[in-house]
């Protein structure tokens, strides 16, 4: 599995926990890192970069899902939905070194693995709108 690849399940694990046990980000990190016995540095410092990235900004995060994921409100999403969502709103919005293809499907596959039969193409279909409304417009500048 490419590092990276297991840098997002990483940060996937450390979101779902946070959330079910109504952490902190960070401290939900914390304890995933601890219980951790053996992992490579590299997927550890992306991991990190991700779940950081994400806490810093959660709120524009959440705010750019809803406002294009019509007729679904952020808190209805399932658990697993909702954060690959996360990881792959703030590589798109955040990050420049990662091709916004990449991102989302990256994020399908983390669907397809972690999510339910409809979860992928829920994501593919967010991830794409935000990608042609708000990313590629820039891109085009």
């Amino acid at each position: 599995m490419r590092k990276r690849t297991q840098s997002r399940e990483c940060a996937l694990k450390i979101l779902y926990q946070a959330e079910l046990t109504r952490r902190k980000i960070g401290v939900a990190a914390e304890i995933f890192w601890n219980e951790f016995e053996t992992i490579d540095e590299p997927v550890h410092n992306f991991s990190e970069r991700l779940t950081s990235g994400i806490e810093t900004n959660i709120e524009a995060i959440d705010h750019k899902i809803s406002e294009h994921a019509t007729n679904w409100q952020l808190k209805r999403m399932a658990v697993i939905d909702r954060n690959i969502l996360r990881i792959g709103v703030f590589e798109l919005l955040y990050t420049t070194d990662i091709p916004p293809k990449v991102t989302i499907n990256e994020a399908v596959e983390l669907a397809k693995k972690y999510g339910d039969l409809e979860s992928s193409k829920f994501v593919n279909g967010i991830l794409d709108k935000i990608h042609k409304l708000d990313v590629a417009p820039e891109d085009k500048k």
